[in-house]
């Protein structure tokens, strides 16, 4: 198979979260440990960072691998989902795995994959591990799909663990408490592996202090250590908790192992992180006057941040590009937007997609108003062709809605 043909293949074939929802979440480890014994194991060659959260860990993942090359290490990194490409997933030093390594690796071993129903994010995983295994990288900043505790990455034993926060999000495969979803997180706590906390609140902090006891793991966190500022090219106020996270994280590397940073590639790796490592997506200008915003935030913690920032922009107009994924809890997060701002509803290009009819509807019931528009494209290009010089447009509320307009 060519690339395309490869790529239609793992897409369409076995379960997919990011298309399927519930029906492709799996509920143990078995699969990926029988692919990495099948592979050679290629995870217990790696040198990991792993990195878990409700929100902040793709951000918190791409800052982590932009200041370790600035440091001259060669960083595989492992995120997801991607916007634009499946290579995304899967870079060394900000280079994506190229088409062949795709290719070659699924030709190789899709008689596996088929016999043993491997799921398309346990074949990731395995061509992450095995990619940065035969190129023999220094160090690798795994992000974690969803959760933790059952997630495919949690196979490996890492320098230090990483959660970055705790919100309300994936609640039908996590929990419907704070609490119920920082255990799932906590599952990434290895034995007397250091864990860095970004953000607690009451509900999660005892969660995290018994597993980190259990588990015989130094515990560190960091809205209480790190009290210095650091700028990023990341320009979304949620990154101040995230550069607190990724420096404490790094502090940490310092102290337990050979993998050193200063403060200098601390403060160079910070300034370019969507040039070391080609992250898009997150508070990402796409113009001005007027001003257009795109951001991934898709969550009630993430965009409450997210809106209070668009605020605090100077604007006479607000618009709003606004589709979402089927298993939303409109409820929980349309109260959220703002009432003076005039809607584009559309529906993202997946089987996930909510209707833009249905979202029109139950937003009115919310006091948010606007027209409903057949894609994304659609809805994009009224909102540009409606909005004055001084207008501000924001597109979001899923990460399908940002993909299809970057």
């Amino acid at each position: 198979m060519n690339y395309p043909e490869t790529l239609n293949w793992l897409f369409n074939q076995l379960p997919m979260y990011q298309l399927q929802g519930a029906s492709a979440y799996k509920k143990d480890l078995t699969n990926v440990h029988l692919l990495m014994d099948y592979l050679g194991n290629p995870e217990s060659k790696l040198q990991c960072i792993h990195v878990a959260g409700t929100n902040g860990k793709g951000s918190s993942s791409h800052m982590l691998a932009s200041i370790l090359q600035e440091a001259g290490y060669k960083v595989g990194l492992y995120t997801s989902p991607h916007l634009k490409d499946f290579r995304e997933r899967i870079k060394i030093n900000g280079v994506m795995i190229p088409e062949y390594f795709v290719c070659d690796f699924v030709n190789q071993h899709q008689s596996f994959f088929e016999a043993n129903d491997m799921s398309f994010f346990e074949m990731s995983v395995g061509l992450a591990f095995d990619y940065f295994a035969k190129e023999k990288i220094d160090i690798a900043v795994i992000e974690v799909g969803m959760g933790g505790r059952l997630d495919a990455t949690n196979i490996i034993t890492p320098l230090v663990s990483v959660i970055t926060n705790i919100g309300l999000d994936h609640t039908q495969f996590l929990g419907n408490t704070l609490a119920a979803v920082a255990t799932e997180k906590a599952g990434i706590i290895k034995p007397n592996i250091p864990v860095v906390i970004g953000e607690y609140t009451p509900e999660t902090q005892p969660v995290f202090l018994a597993k980190a006891k259990e588990n015989k793991s130094d515990l560190y966190f960091a809205s209480d250590l790190i009290t210095t500022s650091y700028t990023s090219d990341l320009i979304g106020d949620y990154q101040v908790h995230n550069t607190k996270t990724v420096i404490q994280t790094l502090t940490v590397l310092n102290q337990y192992t050979a993998f050193q940073t200063t403060e200098s590639h601390w403060k160079k790796g910070l300034a370019q992180v969507v040039k070391n490592t080609g992250l898009q997506g997150r508070w990402q200008q796409l113009g001005e006057s007027p001003k257009i915003i795109c951001d991934t935030a898709h969550n009630t913690h993430g965009l409450k941040i997210v809106l209070n920032q668009i605020q605090k922009e100077p604007f006479n107009q607000l618009h709003f590009v606004l589709g979402v994924v089927n298993d939303k809890d409109l409820d929980e997060v349309l109260p959220l937007f703002p009432k003076n701002a005039i809607y584009y509803f559309c529906k993202p290009n997946i089987l996930r997609g909510l209707e833009a009819t249905i979202l029109a509807q139950k937003a009115t019931q919310f006091g948010l108003t606007g027209k409903i528009y057949n894609s994304v494209s659609d809805a994009y290009g009224k909102a540009k062709q409606n909005a004055q010089p001084t207008d501000f447009i924001y597109v979001g509320g899923s990460t399908f809605v940002v993909a299809e307009i970057l």
